[in-house]
Order: C-alpha cells, then sequence, then structure tokens
C-alpha cells in the first residue's frame, strides 16, 4: 500500500519483498478478509484500499462487505463488516496495482542490513539470488511486520524483552478446503456449533473456541483459520520453524474433525496451506507518541491523525483458547507520531509495527487499519523525497491535504462530515 501510494505521488518507488507475492499476511497467510473497513456501518477507510477492494470484485475475487460476528463462540461477541476474498485473485490484483502506479517490485529480496548516514538510514543491503547489494533511497519505510529494519537501524523496540518474547499471542496456521457446503454449514444453530467445538476442544482435537473459516464466491471452498501454535517467539528462527510444523500437525487434526462433526464438512478435503504461519506480535517501535488502549476506547483525537482505525482490540490468551475482545464506541485517531522511529531520520513505519502499547496493538493491526497507515505513510515518503526533507521535517497539515486528496479519510471529522451530508 505504501509503495503505490508513493508511485502514485510522484516518488520513483522501489517495493523489496521477501516472498513470491504481495500482500503479505492477506495472500501468504491465508487471512482471507480484511477487517475494519468499517465500525458498525460507518466506513472509516477509503483512499487507495476502498478502490481495491473494487478490483478485486471486478475480477470476481469476491462479493462485497459481508456481516460477520467475531467472538462469537467464545461468548463475547463484536459485529463487523469484513471484506472475503479469494487471496488468489488479490495477488493478481496488487501485482497489477503496483505495475500500473509504476513501482519496482523486486521478489525474493531478504533484508540484510540497513545503510546508515549517521542517524539517517539511507537504504537497505538484501540478499537475493543476485547476493547482496545495497539500495540507496531519499526515504525508507519499514512494513516488514517485525520493525526489521527500524530494530537494525538502532531504534529502540518494545517486545523484545524474554518476558515478552515468551508470552506472545499465539501464531495461526490457516488453510484451504475444498469440497464444502458451506450453505448447509449455515444452516446449524450457534449453540449445535458451540457444543460440537466445546466437545472437540475436550478431546484435543480442536485448538480454538471456534469454527472459524472464510468462504469464497463459489460456497464450495473454505479457508481456515483455526490452529493455535502457543508460545511462539517468532523473532526467533528456531521457534517460528517449529510453527511451522506444529501447524500442520493441527490441521491434520482440525481436518478429521470437522470431516467427523459438522455438517457440510463431511466431503472436504485439505487444499492448500499458507505459505507461512500468521504472527500476531512480534515488536513495536519506539516513536515519537506511543498509542495506548485508552486512547482507542476514549477517542482521544490528535492534530497529527493520518488514518482512523476501528478494532476491535482482540487479544489472543497465550495460554488458553479464547480471546478478549475490547470495542471502540468510535473510529479512533492514528496519529503520525506513532509511525516516525525515535532517534532516527529518513525512515518511516508501517502495519504493526508502529508504536502502541500490546493492547492497543491489537486493534491497530487489523488489515484495513494497516491499509490505510500505509497509504498515509507511502505518501508521505513521496513528499518528503520530492522536496528533500526528511519525513519528520514535512508539516502533517501538507501530508493530511495530499490524503484528502486521494481520497482517504484522515480525521474523525471527515467520517462525521460524510454521515452528516444531505444523500444525493
Amino acid at each position: 500500500m505504501a509503495a503505490i501510494a508513493a508511485a502514485r505521488n510522484g516518488a520513483n518507488t522501489l517495493l523489496l519483498e521477501r516472498g513470491a507475492c504481495l500482500g503479505g499476511t492477506a495472500t501468504a497467510s491465508l487471512v482471507a478478509q480484511w477487517v475494519a473497513f468499517f465500525l458498525g456501518d460507518t466506513q472509516v477507510v477509503r483512499g487507495i484500499p476502498e478502490e481495491l477492494t473494487r478490483r478485486v470484485c471486478g475480477k470476481g475475487g469476491s462479493d462485497g462487505f459481508h456481516r460477520y460476528v467475531m467472538g462469537e463462540a467464545a461468548g463475547t461477541p463484536f459485529p463487523l463488516k469484513v471484506f472475503p476474498f479469494n487471496p488468489e485473485i488479490v495477488k493478481i490484483v496488487l501485482d497489477e496495482a503496483a505495475a500500473d502506479a509504476g513501482v519496482d517490485v523486486r521478489f525474493h529480496n531478504f533484508f540484510a542490513r540497513p545503510v546508515m548516514e549517521g542517524s539517517r538510514v539511507g537504504g537497505v543491503v538484501t540478499e537475493s539470488v543476485d547476493g547482496r547489494r545495497a539500495f540507496r533511497a531519499a526515504a525508507v519505510v519499514d512494513a516488514s511486520g517485525d520493525a526489521a529494519v527500524c530494530a537494525a537501524a538502532g531504534v529502540r523496540c518494545d517486545g523484545e524483552s524474554m518476558a515478552e518474547r515468551h508470552e506472545r499471542q499465539p501464531c495461526t496456521l490457516s488453510f484451504r478446503l475444498s469440497n464444502v457446503d458451506v450453505a448447509r454449514f449455515r444452516t446449524v444453530p450457534s449453540a449445535e456449533r458451540r457444543r460440537l467445538v466445546l466437545g472437540g476442544l475436550e478431546r484435543g482435537e480442536l485448538y480454538w473456541e471456534s469454527i472459524s473459516f472464510v468462504s469464497t464466491p463459489s460456497g464450495y471452498d473454505a479457508i481456515c483459520l483455526m490452529s493455535r501454535i502457543r508460545g511462539v517467539d517468532a523473532l526467533s528462527n528456531a521457534e517460528l520453524s517449529r510453527a511451522e510444523v506444529t501447524g500442520r500437525q493441527q490441521v491434520q487434526s482440525i481436518v478429521r474433525f470437522l470431516n467427523r462433526e459438522i455438517p457440510g464438512f463431511e466431503k472436504a478435503i485439505l487444499a492448500g496451506l499458507a505459505e507461512r504461519v500468521g504472527v500476531r506480535e512480534t515488536r513495536r517501535i519506539q516513536g515519537d507518541y506511543c498509542l495506548t488502549e485508552d486512547d482507542i476506547m476514549n477517542g482521544t483525537a490528535f492534530e497529527d491523525s493520518i488514518a482512523l482505525g476501528a478494532g476491535p482490540m482482540d487479544v489472543h490468551s497465550p495460554g488458553s483458547t479464547g480471546i478478549r475482545l475490547y470495542a471502540p464506541p468510535k473510529p479512533f485517531e492514528i496519529p503520525l507520531r506513532t509511525l516516525l522511529p525515535a532517534g532516527v531520520e529518513g525512515m518511516l513505519a508501517s502495519g504493526r509495527n508502529l508504536c502502541t502499547t500490546r493492547e492497543a496493538n491489537a486493534g491497530t493491526r487489523h488489515m484495513a487499519t494497516c491499509m490505510a497507515i500505509g497509504q498515509a505513510v507511502g505518501t508521505l515518503a513521496a513528499i518528503a523525497a520530492a522536496s528533500g526533507r526528511t519525513p519528520r521535517a514535512v508539516p502533517v497539515s501538507e501530508l493530511q491535504r495530499a490524503l484528502a486528496r486521494d481520497g482517504a479519510l484522515v480525521r474523525r471529522a471527515d467520517v462525521e462530515r460524510r454521515d452528516a451530508a444531505p444523500a444525493g
């Protein structure tokens, strides 16, 4: 998202991707629905992310937004509007959107170290089949999810203490099933689903308090998010590798349970596994401001707001099968200062590595929120590069005007004005 926004705003943009496709968690980890475009019926994310939903629908990769209740089986229901999609179509849409914007995309590039010019990040060094190579840049955006570039550049990060590293929220390995009768499953009453799930948990066949899946437009495929891999420090290569294997072992048990117990899944077959496990938390940068759970729940207004979130804060318990949900009463603002790494120039954070408390991060890591943040930091990077300024030196009002011009919602007042506008 940041790369598309930067290129559309005139920057010569290079996107270095470690995997084989764009989309990150949505595609490589098969988390096949975008959450947090809406709070209730109020849309809080527009701009480039909204445009991409239309492009996905145009290729048959989704039939639009659906109502969904998060946490229903766990007894903490939170109604949402979500955008389920076919991840393979999303890969193609993102390829095309990046190409249309003029982004130079390089897959299979692994970050090695930053290029430092004093306290300024002037580029990165990566490893690929071409060997080790340096790429210089007027502005660098770290969208690694793990704050990898920021940490290597000397930015202090939260989430690195040994205590927190071993109390991470669980990882999830998603998987795709074919030959599912989704319509039949939908006829099963919630109470009966709950009874079946509790039985599976008691027998050790399930790891999650819900039959959680996204159906594709065909109605015969299900992308399931039902594994729960606990005690994983995703900053450890050994533990992350263990998580991949454990996830695949859990999937076998889950599929056997679904075949035997759940109406509509009797003839389901395993058709695919995510390329990589989904990780909920690792590092969070220390920035110019730390967004807290109180900011989210109280709706703190920020003069430097650059995107809106809708939550909820969903905290997956490290030691059990459940989650805790905290629903914000209104859209919350995300200040630019959370994306400016303290003590370093020329660098922006994007996605879930922004500066938040641990609880608040559970509300900002939803993909639509990360997409809105990406548009903001990409736009700022382009403005900074074009004017020879560092991102921190660009007045936030200049960025806010550019985002508004490109259709983004920047402050809660933008939503309130839209809601108050007369129809037609």
